[in-house]
């Protein structure tokens, strides 16, 4: 499987949809717009990861550990597994293309009737079902969700799974197989992406290195990009304005070394915007567009939901459970751990609604596998609770706990303990605040000590007392650290509601333009769990992804789209390769420009520092393939950023289809050479530029070479080509501060591995070098 995500430089100016994020809700909204003929631009925030490239060990996933107090202002965190620390409730989530289905445990459930016919929700939705149906129906269509497979193509029955059918048969409780969007048998799947079958390694909540997983980067965002949607990873979305019959979306790239000088944000036209950032993300956006003008409803930030998570150990059982992932450990053989998770014991259909839950068993992955043996004995003795006794038990616990000290997290204790995960139902009243320095903070001091947390205890200590073990609650969830909470599916913050007076958006995900009454933001909408006004009592994904389905639906027939369903699959399945390892630097430059100035630089330079009329630009440039840029005698690679004129445009302007080339030789004088950048400019005010600037390289003189390599000469045009009426003229330079900062930018894109990203920096610093060699000091 080949990326799908395209190269930062190939972004458009302009698109019908600008959708932010790619878990459930973006990646639908991204396949089904496309689906419709829209131009779709999709900004993931996290990295693309392609099976093989998930951490397998504690170190390389330590790397992708990001640790937030509230929501952190920094604009290049950026790691798969993002923990945000909130006041009474934390929050667990993923960042990578495809969002938290890349490490989620795949279950498909829905919610109970009573769950959807509740007023919380908007009226349309409980008097239509039907539609909420449907969309399931879809969901399922895309995600294939099945159970696990037990004793057929060569599926072991699990231990994990055979215990808890005791708990159940114990409890007198309902147990079955989850439906899983997970993949057991090798094949192409219906859109065009070849998957092989689970292992049964139990990393699903890590990352799935072995593709079988069905995340939405196996299905909806392949979908998308063969449908001809434009994916971008790495992208910070900050906010949203609109402007005359346009929305404006302003961003950050990551990791390009813009932060090293201090860059405005970026931003793209669309006609309409989708949100799905996920419950923290959209909400954080709102509130930040909000600050920014945008009018919004009062309720936003409330109604937020951990969906009453509670995560839980029976440590130590009698029975064996084989719970842990392999992690590097794993091969292509069908091992004895399984999917994360595989089968419930269905607590739900009771007489009050918010008594009811699901219980599920759950793996630990391999990647934290040896902290568990130490975390679990600490955990036991300070908040477990043994559910039999007896000398001849104590000693075999004993014996087992050190087993696995001694042996590992494949031994004794930890292998003996049962992974449980509970759903059930919160009161849905936390809240999220952005304070003055514009951090999203969660705030539902607390939460863990309502009354249904100790139900979910009760149940848990059942559950763990068939299988003889020890009763480990929440770490977190104790007098000490005041009852908090985790939760892996936070949900709210963007409510549903009918009119603004009880929601943030309308039933079809459309943001009420005010903070009361029914008036709407026309093109501006949010798809994701943010929408969800209660918490749902199961895992929620299902739900999330049957409602963007419903919505999408509504959306294309509001808009006149012909939306179509069918599976066939185009002729370009497998995504964006490039042939080698490629190149990206960012520059800043900084001079005058003479507005008027015609015909000479220098001159326009002059008037620009009288007038002072300051121009500079912050420039990304990227050669996707170093060995095929030497090659080509135009050099050639492509730039985007952005550009600051006052005197031009009160704010910055941003700079798209740039292309940059490096000593291409000039044609009217063989003993000199170019380096040109070239780049349309929209500015928020709705004007268009081009800008068109060169580097003259040519030895009349040897101290020359700093000046020539650090001074561009600069026109401006109106409108969108080289052919438009001259704004000006002028000059930039490069100062020594920046140049130094510059350096530190350059780095290789996609390399195999580090000696390949070397090699490419290597090549690139030798033709510069070269051809710097060749002008000036050759004789």
């Amino acid at each position: 499987m080949k990326k799908l995500a395209k190269p930062l430089a190939s972004i458009q100016p302009e698109y019908d949809y600008v959708i932010i994020g790619s878990g459930y809700g973006g990646s639908i909204s991204a396949s089904r717009m496309a689906r419709s003929g829209q131009a779709v631009c999709l900004f993931e925030k996290g990295k693309e990861f392609l099976p093989g490239e998930f951490p397998d060990t504690l170190f390389n996933a330590s790397k992708e550990m990001n640790f937030i107090k509230g929501k952190s202002t920094s604009l290049e965190k950026n790691g798969l597994y993002e923990f945000t620390m909130g006041n009474g409730i934390n929050v667990f989530k993923g960042c990578g293309l495809g969002g938290t289905s890349l490490v989620n445990a795949n279950v498909s459930i829905e919610p109970e009737d009573r769950v959807m016919q509740d007023k919380m929700w908007p009226e349309a939705i409980r008097q239509d079902l039907a539609s909420f149906e449907e969309g399931v129906s879809r969901a399922k269509g895309m995600l294939k969700p099945n159970p696990y497979p037990e004793n057929k193509n060569g599926y072991p029955v699990l231990k994990k799974t055979e215990a808890m059918r005791k708990s159940a048969a114990y409890m007198s409780s309902p147990f079955r197989l989850l439906d899983i969007n997970v993949n057991f048998e090798t094949k192409t799947n219906h859109v065009g992406v070849k998957q092989p079958k689970c292992t049964n390694c139990g990393d699903c909540v890590t990352g799935c290195n072995i593709g079988a997983k069905n995340t939405t980067a196996m299905n909806y965002l392949p979908d998308a990009y063969n449908h001809g949607a434009d994916i971008f990873t790495s992208i910070n979305v900050r906010y949203v304005k609109k402007a005359q019959s346009h929305w404006q979306v302003y961003y950050h790239p990551i990791g390009i070394g813009r932060d090293n000088f201090d860059a405005p944000l970026l931003f793209i036209k669309a006609k309409n915007v989708i949100l799905s950032a996920g419950s923290l993300g959209s909400t954080e956006i709102l509130f930040r567009s909000a600050k920014m003008g945008l009018k919004v409803s009062n309720r936003l930030g409330m109604r937020f939901t951990g969906n009453g998570d509670v995560l839980g150990f029976g440590y130590n059982n009698d029975e064996r459970i084989n719970g842990i992932g392999l992690g590097s450990k794993g091969t292509d053989q069908i091992a004895n751990v399984g999917p994360c998770i595989t089968s419930v014991i269905d607590l739900r259909e009771r007489d009050n609604l918010e008594d009811g839950m699901t219980l599920e068993e759950g793996t630990i992955p391999g990647p934290i596998r040896s902290i568990m043996p130490n975390a679990l004995i600490a955990f036991s003795r300070l908040a477990g609770k043994d559910t039999d006794r007896g000398f001849k038990d104590y000693f075999k616990e004993k014996f087992r706990e050190f087993r696995s000290l001694f042996l590992g997290a494949f031994h004794g204790a930890v292998a003996h303990t049962q992974i449980y995960l509970v759903m059930t139902h919160d009161d849905g009243n936390g809240t999220m605040k952005m304070d003055d320095e514009g951090k999203l903070t969660l705030n539902w001091e607390g939460v863990g000590k309502q009354e249904i947390f100790n139900k979910v205890n009760g149940e848990m200590f059942s559950a763990t007392q068939a299988l003889g073990g020890t009763k480990i609650p929440n770490p977190t969830w104790n007098n000490l650290m005041n009852y908090d909470l985790v939760t892996v599916h936070p949900l709210g913050g963007c409510g549903m509601g009918d009119s603004a007076e009880t929601g943030v958006v309308n039933h079809k995900g459309q943001v009420f333009a005010s903070d009361n009454g029914t008036d709407l933001h026309e093109g501006l909408y949010v798809l994701d769990g943010a929408i969800i006004p209660r918490p749902v009592g199961t895992n929620p994904l299902l739900t999330i992804s049957a409602l963007a389905e419903r919505s999408c639906k509504l959306i294309a027939e509001e808009k006149g789209y012909e939306l179509n369903y069918d599976f066939a699959v185009p002729s370009n399945l497998e995504g964006e390769q490039t042939s080698g390892t490629g190149v990206q630097f960012t520059e800043t430059m900084k001079g005058f420009i003479g507005l008027g100035e015609t015909e000479d630089f220098e001159k326009g330079f002059a008037k620009g520092k009288i007038d002072n009329n300051t121009f500079e630009f912050t420039l990304t440039i990227q050669a996707e393939d170093i060995d095929a840029f030497v090659a080509d005698e135009n050099h050639a690679g492509r730039m985007i950023g952005n550009m600051i004129a006052p005197a031009i445009s009160k704010e910055p302007l941003s700079a798209y289809n740039g292309i940059f080339n490096l000593f291409i030789q000039d044609v009217g004088d063989k003993e000199r050479k170019r380096m040109n950048y070239n780049a349309a400019l929209i500015s928020p005010s709705g004007e268009n530029y081009f800008f068109e600037g060169f580097k003259d390289i040519y030895n009349n003189n040897v101290v020359d070479a700093w000046k020539d390599t650090t001074t561009l000469f600069i026109t401006l045009y109106e409108g969108n080509t080289a052919g438009g009426k001259i704004v000006g003229k002028g000059k930039l330079v490069i100062k020594v501060s920046d140049l130094l900062k510059q350096l530190r930018t350059v780095k290789s894109l996609h390399p195999k591995n580090n000696e390949e990203g070397r090699k490419a920096i290597g090549a690139f610093g030798k033709f510069f070098a070269g051809n710097v060699f060749e002008t000036y000091f050759k004789p």
